[in-house]
Formats: C-alpha cells, structure tokens, sequence
C-alpha cells in the first residue's frame, strides 16, 4: 500500500515538471489560408497606384492601327441645328432632301467635338397630308451624314428630337422623330365662314326680294350657307406641315458617333481639282423663228 502511494506521488511530480519545462502557448496558431488586411483606401501609396479614370474625352486607338485615335460621341447627345430649306408636306415626298447646319458646338468633355457651322443632310422618309374630316399632317426624316469645315463627311445616326420655338408643330414620343402638324380649329371655321355667309346671305336677299321679304330671306339664305359649307369642309384637307427655313431642329444621335483626328483637325477645306474629259453643259436650245403676216397673233 506504501508502495503504490508513492508511486503515484513519483507520477504526479514528473507530470508538474514537464509541465513548467514545456508551457503550453495561449495564443490560437493563425488559419493556414488567412491573409493580410488591405491597406486603407487613405493609406497614400495605395491611392498613387491606382489608375485615373479615363475623361469623356481621352481617344482610343484602333486594334488595325495604333496610332488612329478614335474619339466618342455618346449616344442621346443632342445637337441644336437650323433648316437651310423649307419642307413641307404639300410638296414632299419620301427620299426628298434634308439639309441643315448646327448652329452651337457640342462639348464631350474639355475638347469640342462638333463645332458650330457643320452641315448636315437627311433624307424625307414619310409624307402624310392631313385628311379631310380628320386626321393631321405628318411627317417623318432622318439625317444621315455631317460634313466638317474641313471637308470630312461623317455618316450619322440621327433623328429629329424636337423642334424649339416652334408653335404649329410638335414631335410625337414614339421613337421616330415624327412631327405632327397641330390642328388649326380657327383656319377651319374662316373657311367656313367665307363660304356660309357671303353666299347664303347674297342668294338668300335675292330670294327675299322676289317675295317682298329681303331680310328675312337673308336670314335663311345664311342657315342655307352654313349648311351648304358643311359640305364644302368635307372636301377642304386640314393644315400641311410646314417647317421654313431658318427653323431650329434639334437632332438625337441614336447611336454613339465616332470621330477621328481627321474630323477635328481645323484648316481649309481640301481643294479640288477638275477631271479631264469633263463634260461641257448642253447648249440653250434655240426657239424656231415663225415667219407670219403683218399682224398676226403669237409671232413675232
């Protein structure tokens, strides 16, 4: 019994002793997949590493040509142009001419892209004349190229936005730069008016006049005139579209506009030199010289 007591007490001693050669680390060992801490967005050597964000106006190059810069328009942007001739849609017909020129220089960023006096053609796609009982005039275009002081041509994506200051006419949302002649109430009624009373009126004292009753015969002639120029509106086209030179249009590009050093680059325009064998203007027919008798009527 002595013996196993101290053999228990030799146990105990030696585990004490391994204990204080050996102490145990309080701290839990870190996770092998642990990393460190990014640095704080203020920390400055981070802030100085970091690229700048490109500006609206900084060129790309092209993946063929590395040293053709090529700059962006962006789509939506908005370029204030003036009409240099009439449309109307009494006369227009789809495929007709457009022809403009911007009247304010767009800015993308710190660098103008297209600057004030740039032409600008269209083309006519829709023509429809107001109907007769109802129905309003309309009619629809797009711009399809832009040409630089410079003499370079662009294609353009482009439609009619709105036209300001305009008072007879507004573009339709629907996405097609549609513009709407507005309806012209007061036209209408002078047309009939013209129609009504001077003519109702005159035959009316006539009628009157043969029954002995002028004024009461001028009275319903002028009901009978009113009813006659109802029918008379059924054959009268309600007001055409018509925007005069010298309108503001302001044109949407639908897609983003790409232009190159080429386009931006100020000079004179590139002077262009007649080709060889060029055709000479038709000679003015002359008119045959009628030979009549003294007197006689269409000679000379």
């Amino acid at each position: 019994m002595h013996r196993l007591h101290g053999a228990l007490t030799s146990a105990i001693a030696l585990t004490l002793v391994a204990a204080v050669a050996h102490p145990v680390s309080a701290q839990a060992p870190a996770a092998p997949n642990q990393t460190a801490p990014a640095p704080a967005p203020s920390d400055p050597a981070t802030v100085a590493a970091q690229p700048a964000a490109p500006s609206a106006d900084t060129p790309t190059t092209s993946a063929a040509d590395p040293a053709r810069k090529i700059y962006t328009v962006p789509a939506g942007t908005k370029v204030l142009l003036q009409l240099r001739s009439a449309v109307n849609t009494k006369s227009a017909k789809p495929g007709d001419g457009v022809y403009l020129a911007s009247t304010f220089p767009v800015v993308v960023g710190n660098r103008v892209m297209i600057p004030a006096g740039v032409y600008v053609q269209g083309l006519v796609d829709r023509v429809v004349r107001a109907g007769h009982v109802k129905g309003r005039a309309q009619l629809d275009m797009h711009f399809t190229s832009m040409i630089f002081p410079n003499g370079s041509v662009v294609e353009i994506p482009g439609l009619v936005n709105s036209l300001p200051g305009a008072s007879k006419q507004s573009v339709k949302e629907d996405g097609e730069g549609t513009i709407e002649q507005q309806g012209d109430k007061g036209r209408n009624a002078g047309e009939v008016a013209k129609v009504a009373i001077p003519t109702g009126g005159t035959v009316g004292s006539i009628g009157g006049l043969a029954t002995g009753h002028p004024i009461a015969g001028g009275v319903a002639g002028i009901g009978a005139g009113l009813a006659a120029a109802g029918l008379v509106s059924l054959f009268t086209r309600g007001a055409d579209v018509n925007i005069e030179s010298g309108t503001q249009v302001e044109m949407i590009l639908q897609r983003p506009l790409l232009l190159e050093d080429a386009n931006l680059a100020t000079g004179p325009a590139p002077s262009l030199v007649p080709a060889a064998n060029q055709p000479k203007p038709l000679e003015k027919p002359n008119r045959a010289r009628v030979l009549c008798p003294p007197g006689g009527l269409g000679c000379e």
